[in-house]
């Protein structure tokens, strides 16, 4: 057999057992007659019906599982990085700092598209549903020329600004040159794997990233360390690796979409700009992307105020940063699941169901962050010695661990309450407490770093104060949404009001 026809044949394959995985996960799902596209399925799981806490799990360990994977995609490439030393170490870590802008980008298509998708299947609305489905794969294609355009024309100034030295600058850039077209690509994936999400299936978008990271699995010590071909890339192929498995998951999911039509699918007719729609995407998008765009300026400041202390300094910054990404996992799958169930009754005009997923979902955050704390005091060492054995990295990365998990709950509850401005089409109050933190920690920071004898530990100390802070307001600006968007009459949401 050919190498088209075999993939073809794959490409198959995998769609046909993807859509076995939908269908059995939506066997109490709610099927609607009225606006079905010719051809269409339309299958949406009700999450507007039956306990609050079983859906939340049942949404959130899919997503644990897939996010899992995707976070083990950055463990592999920080492993056989680390093998490259502590300059390429550094400088990847730098440059990867850039995937924050594009996950705020992707935020920003995301957390609208859930939470208007979750809306309209809440009201069980399959026509608006498909609008902004397509809607938001066209503003997909968009973001990431976008991306592509200003990644290469910055990338070189960006990458010299943080850089401890020309070494870490170098591998930087060739890593981040190669890795810019997989971050193009992964707002495609995220416009399908949201619209998915906020029709309560999440089992597809699992085995896409799963898939991703086995890929990446085998072509990471490929192409860095030159296994098999005796011609290592290096950083180069730490970004290339990415790229290719990003490419081959977006494909596998794409073909998901043509061949089994679901709630949400894709329509070519629909793909003409709708600026009613792109506004109302955007209306609870940006505030979520600018959350997240927030979060890279916090980081990237931090890189240049220690700057000053050498590569195995960022090293260990960059391990560390990594390490609890991973321990957040299971909290961020509880958040991501609370917001399509939260969504969906919000669009059904539940409002005791909305704040009953809100209080389940922050006990599961809080029991979570409570071990990932006992993990980091107990064991953060041996955290960091998983990629590298510099001792002057693990003097960096064990005590940024141990010092920041004691703000781990107040980070929990920080997700928790993002998904639920998120699921009731308002996130502007998530951006606001999180613009507290460019005010209370990054001007403190950089005054710190301009003087030039401050110990690390200070920036640390400053973290945990302003972190708990956020989370802080973020809990008095939640009760504030309830009481103003949840009150007694209450009533479904409408597509002009959502």
């Amino acid at each position: 057999m050919s190498g088209g026809p075999a993939l073809i044949a794959l490409l198959g394959t995998c769609s046909l057992w993807l859509g076995a995985e939908s269908r059995t996960e939506n066997r109490t799902e709610n099927r609607t007659e009225s606006r079905r596209p010719r051809g269409a399925e339309n299958v949406v799981k009700d999450l507007t019906q039956g306990p609050i806490p079983r859906q939340v799990v049942a949404m959130a360990v899919p997503i644990f599982l897939g996010m899992l994977f995707q976070t083990l995609y950055f463990l592999v490439d920080l492993y056989f990085v680390a093998g490259l030393g502590d300059a390429a170490l550094a400088g990847v870590g730098a440059a990867g700092n850039v995937s924050m802008v594009i996950i705020a980008l992707t935020q920003m298509l995301g957390v609208g598209t859930v939470a208007l998708v979750s809306h309209a299947a809440g009201r069980k609305d399959q026509a608006e549903a498909n609008l902004i489905f397509n809607q938001s794969v066209l503003l997909s294609a968009i973001l990431g020329v976008v991306t592509l355009v200003a990644g290469y024309g910055l990338t070189n100034s960006y990458v010299h600004s943080l850089a401890a030295d020309e070494a870490a600058a170098a591998a930087g850039i060739a890593y981040l040159y190669w890795y810019l077209p997989g971050l193009a690509l992964q707002f495609a994936m995220v416009a399908m794997g949201s619209a998915l999400r906020g029709t309560g299936i999440v089992k597809p978008t699992m085995m896409v990233q799963v898939l991703t990271v086995v890929l990446n699995t085998v072509f990471a010590p490929i192409f860095i360390a030159g296994w098999g071909t005796h011609h290592p890339f290096g950083a180069a192929g730490a970004g290339f690796a990415s790229t290719l498995s990003i490419a081959i998951g977006v494909v596998f999911l794409w073909f998901y979409f043509t061949r089994l039509e679901h709630f949400v699918a894709l329509n070519r007719r629909q793909w003409a700009p709708h600026f009613a729609t792109w506004k109302r995407i955007l209306n609870i998008g940006l505030p979520a992307g600018g959350e997240m765009l927030m979060i890279f300026v916090v980081v990237a400041v931090v890189y240049w105020a220690i700057r000053g202390f050498g590569p195995a300094t960022q090293a260990g910054f960059g391990i560390a940063q990594r390490v609890m990404q991973a321990l957040f996992v299971p909290v961020m799958a509880v958040a991501f699941a609370a917001a399509p169930v939260a969504g969906q009754n919000f669009g059904a005009g539940h409002a005791d169901r909305v704040k009953e997923t809100f209080r389940a979902a922050a006990a599961m955050s809080i029991a979570l962050m409570l071990a990932d704390t006992f993990l980091c005091q107990w064991q953060a060492d041996s955290l960091i010695r998983l990629f590298s054995d510099d001792p002057a990295v693990i003097a960096v990365g064990a005590p940024y661990l141990q010092i920041l998990s004691w703000n781990f709950v107040a980070t929990g509850l920080a997700f928790t309450c993002s998904s639920m401005f998120q699921a009731m089409g308002n996130s502007w109050p998530s951006l606001i407490s999180s613009g507290s933190r460019v005010i209370t920690y990054v001007i403190p920071a950089i005054w710190l770093g301009s003087q030039g004898h401050f110990e690390l530990r200070h920036l640390w100390y400053l973290a945990l104060v302003t972190v708990t802070f956020q989370a802080a307001l973020s809990l008095i600006l939640l009760q504030q949404q309830f009481r103003q968007r949840l009150g007694p009459k209450v009533r479904p949401q409408t597509a002009a009001t959502s």
